[in-house]
């Protein structure tokens, strides 16, 4: 017994030491954001207290394991109400990258590594999209979200892909764990384009997420696309998008939108946007309503400081005949 003991010990010292071998680089960066945010209109909630903060610190490593680069990211951020210590974790994720067999990921939490989400709004912004903090929040394409999601990237000349899918439950499961109620499984897959040597400057792709429900409702889904153009110091972009919900009775939207930014010199830039979401209106056939959302949005960086600002609204809000909203959020960002 002894004997066996001291083999086990002495296999187990020699994988410490074989693993402790392999050099890691590890890394720590962080951000440091406070926010002035103002709300308007019928549809949107009344302004508390305006003023807002966050702290994010991000830890890295990565290093080659003998078969590709293995890099881990988790970060920490203290800008919300986390309800389990899971959350706390922005970020938690993993990839392995394997040269030109592609890269595989699992992102346990906040990653958006790849999938639908990862490409949901590529239009080119000064800083937020256009619907952020107006309309449903659902106007633009969500697919495979960061709930414990396998992604696989990979490039064929001017093609790329980008392949993701989970099963929903638990955000960030532990090891070993199989929690959370499975309510549907989620597959993405997206194709992208870098035109770049068609047309110096151009760029896009498509995109399809289904989630196959356990219950057996209509699939989720979302189909779409984009095309950006940037050349000297302008830049725009378009993006269309078909999402369909497999909830009974739930309105379909079909989206547009547009913009157009413009870099003033090295450390300005503007830019103009706006979308368009069709709702069909569930139960009541050619009844339609357009939500429209229009946004402006700046940014100036000096050094590692940057000052952002966004201002937007949106009419017929959610879908909701005669409803506005509006936002605007001022933004210091300090990064480290």
């Amino acid at each position: 017994m002894n004997n066996l003991k001291k083999i086990g010990l002495s296999a187990l010292a020699g994988s410490l030491v074989a693993f402790s071998a392999n050099a890691v680089e590890m890394g720590v960066s962080g951000v440091a954001e406070v926010t002035y945010t103002t709300n308007g209109g019928k549809g949107s909630t009344s302004t508390g207290n305006p003023w807002g903060s966050n702290t994010s610190i991000s830890f890295s490593g990565s290093g080659d394991v003998g078969f590709g680069t293995a890099t881990i990211v988790r970060t920490l951020n203290d800008g919300a109400n986390h309800a389990t210590y899971s959350d706390n974790f922005v970020s938690a994720y993993q990839t392995l990258d394997l040269g030109s067999l592609g890269t595989v990921s699992f992102d346990a939490a906040g990653g958006g590594l790849e999938g639908v989400t990862a490409y949901d709004d590529l239009l080119p912004t000064a800083y937020e999209e256009v619907w952020n903090g107006v309309g449903a929040g659902t106007s633009h394409n969500a697919g495979a979200a960061s709930n414990d999601t396998i992604g696989y990237s990979n490039s064929f000349g001017m093609l790329g892909i980008s392949l993701a899918t989970t099963k929903g439950g638990d955000r960030a499961s532990a090891d070993g764990g199989n929690g959370g109620t499975i309510t549907a499984t989620t597959k993405d897959w997206v194709l992208t384009l870098d035109g770049s040597s068609l047309i110096d400057g151009l760029s896009g792709g498509i995109m399809s997420s289904t989630a196959d429900y356990t219950s057996g409702a209509n699939d989720d889904t979302v189909e779409g696309g984009w095309l950006n153009f940037s050349t000297g110091p302008i830049s725009v972009g378009a993006r269309m998008s078909e999402i369909q919900s497999g909830t009974a009775s739930a309105a379909g939207k079909n989206v547009e939108a547009y913009s157009l930014a413009f870099n003033v010199n090295d450390s300005l830039s503007v830019s103009v946007a706006t979308q368009d979401v069709e709702y069909d209106t569930a139960g009541v056939a050619g009844v339609n309503v357009t939500e429209t959302i229009d946004a402006v949005n700046a940014s100036y960086t000096m050094g590692a400081a940057s000052v952002r600002t966004t201002f937007s609204e949106a009419d017929n809000d959610a879908g909701k005949t005669g409803i506005t909203d509006e936002h605007m959020e001022v933004s210091l960002v300090l990064s480290f």
